[in-house]
């Protein structure tokens, strides 16, 4: 199985955040397991930092090159994928998380549980 981790997820994985389940854990430290961040988390951590509401770091490739984590870059599929999808969320970098792992076929791990309402495989990340 292949995984997509929702924003959250990661910054909780990478500031051991205790609310981040055993779970979820397994999957961030699994070496065998693919693991993705969508190019998407990285613009919200960006603007979120712009607003001085999270500290992100400036060498997040690094970061991830140690993580050995992949970039999920967004293509015309996903966007295409978001405009299908039914209302249940509001946030558009959600969505696009959401849409990223339906064209994807990829196991979300967050703990929104308002990702469960769509069509998608979710893994809570406090499990």
């Amino acid at each position: 199985m292949s995984y997509l981790l929702d924003t959250h997820t990661f910054i909780w994985g990478q500031a051991g955040d205790p609310r981040l389940g055993p779970g979820a854990t397994e999957i961030l430290i699994d070496p065998s397991a693919p693991v993705y961040l969508s190019v998407a988390s990285a613009w919200e951590m960006s603007i979120k930092a712009a607003q001085g509401r999270l500290d992100v770091p400036d060498d997040l490739g690094a970061i991830l090159d140690e993580s050995g984590f992949d970039v999920l870059g967004i293509d015309l599929r996903h966007t295409a994928e978001v405009r299908r999808l039914p209302p249940h969320h509001g946030d558009p970098f959600d969505r696009m998380l959401v849409a990223q792992a339906r064209v994807e076929g990829l196991a979300l791990v967050t703990s929104d549980p308002a990702m469960a309402a769509y069509d998608v495989e979710v893994i809570d990340a406090r499990l």
